[in-house]
């Protein structure tokens, strides 16, 4: 049985270099192929997609030309690919996750607009891929916090203790133990938790915060059980912090290697794919790639995870 490749898409710009560099090493702590794949936006508006696989041929397409030139002679490397398709990029690039282990992008393409922080072709294959999809930022985004309290490799993953995301767990210890790094789950409560007395009229809490953190710390460690069982050459720490889980993703993003986050589940009236708002806000503001994960459940099942803020 043939290895799932890694799949790197590229359009010649420096976003998608740093994409096709990310996805050449993901490639080769996996043992896997790599995939370099071009959609060169050809087909009319309105016209269905074509789409034309296979190897360029000579001098036919500039943009794999030039890739072929910058991979060729480095030292151990894994077997590349080289992919030239035609079609609307946004439509075509989520389809090819059905065999690969992860599509790689750039956090911005050539098309669109400069101000967008977030391009739309990485936005759609994040929402439909049936793969876990990496999106690599620029280099110098700041971001508030004052860093990891250790050095070494991090990988960052968020956990709602109400739901837990067992897939996006899963992939964060096993890329922990490819990069020998330590798992660093962020467990995010609200608070402070605010009550209504009477129209208009708000009630401090009556809830002890100790107590609140205490147990979704305790929950934290009950889900992470199984993962370092199967792992145990992995570290997990797990924190319980209070507020916004999205700004304590993106203060965690701070020199990690990755930041795991899940998508929604199809809800049963949503059938539609969905992001969290948490998702889309470390997509847009996190320092490190990030990485987007499916649920491994049919697509058709419901539950409340419209509501999770840790994705």
């Amino acid at each position: 049985m043939s290895t799932a490749p890694v799949i790197a898409a590229v359009d010649g710009s420096d976003d998608s270099l740093r994409a096709l560099e990310w996805a050449f090493d993901a490639a080769r702590r996996r043992a896997a192929p790599l995939r370099v794949v071009h959609v060169r936006q050809y087909a009319a508006w309105g016209q269905a997609d074509v789409l034309i696989a296979g190897p360029p041929e000579a001098g036919g397409d500039p943009v794999l030309d030039d890739v072929h030139a910058r991979l060729a002679g480095r030292g151990p490397q894994p077997v590349v690919e080289y992919v030239a398709l035609e079609g609307v990029p946004g439509a075509v690039l989520p389809e090819l996750g059905t065999d690969a282990q992860l599509l790689v992008f750039g956090s911005r393409g050539r098309g669109g607009f400069a101000s967008l922080l977030l391009g739309s072709n990485s936005l759609a294959a994040a929402r439909d891929a049936e793969c876990p999809v990496v999106v690599v930022p620029r280099p110098g985004r700041q971001v508030h916090g004052d860093g990891p309290a250790e050095p070494g490799p991090r990988v960052v993953v968020g956990l709602h203790v109400d739901s837990p995301d067992e897939t996006a767990l899963g992939f964060a210890f096993a890329e922990a133990a490819l990069r020998a790094a330590r798992v660093q789950v962020i467990a995010a409560y609200p608070w402070p938790v605010q009550t209504w007395a009477a129209p208009a009229e708000l009630m401090p809490p009556q809830i002890d915060q100790d107590a609140v953190e205490n147990e979704t710390r305790a929950l934290a460690e009950g889900f992470l059980a199984p993962h370092r069982e199967r792992h145990p050459e992995v570290r997990a720490d797990a924190e319980a912090l209070p507020g916004d889980a999205a700004g304590h993703l993106v203060s965690a993003s701070k020199d990690a290697e990755l930041l795991v986050v899940g998508r929604h589940r199809r809800r049963l009236l949503a059938p539609a794919r969905m992001m969290g708002s948490v998702t889309q806000a470390v997509l847009l503001h996190a320092a490190s790639p990030v990485v987007v994960v499916p649920p491994s459940e049919p697509d058709h099942a419901s539950g409340p995870d419209a509501a999770q803020p840790a994705r």
